[in-house]
């Protein structure tokens, strides 16, 4: 008996992807867009906390977690310049 076709009730993608689309489509850029406003928003915030902060453990901590989102934001920002369509940001 085929098992493929029943519902177990547990969510099973169909053709999931190993690599993102050749294409970006305005909705995705869109959503990359917001992405990396969060991200660079975020990035600045742990910037402006560190330096009030007093304690340097937790200055270092922020620190790295502004780093983290600065490496986020980078990793879009990279996949957007290289997608052929990068037409759309312009």
């Amino acid at each position: 008996m085929n098992q493929g076709n029943q519902n177990t009730g547990v969510y099973e993608p169909q053709g999931r992807m190993d690599q993102p689309p050749n294409v970006i489509t305005t909705k995705d850029l869109a959503y990359l867009t917001d992405a990396m406003s969060w991200e660079l928003l975020a990035m600045k915030k742990c910037r402006q906390y560190a330096s009030f902060c007093t304690d340097p453990e937790l200055q270092q901590m922020i620190d790295g977690v502004g780093q983290m989102h600065q490496k986020h934001y980078n990793k879009l920002l990279q996949y957007v310049q290289s997608n052929p369509n990068q037409k759309y940001l312009q």
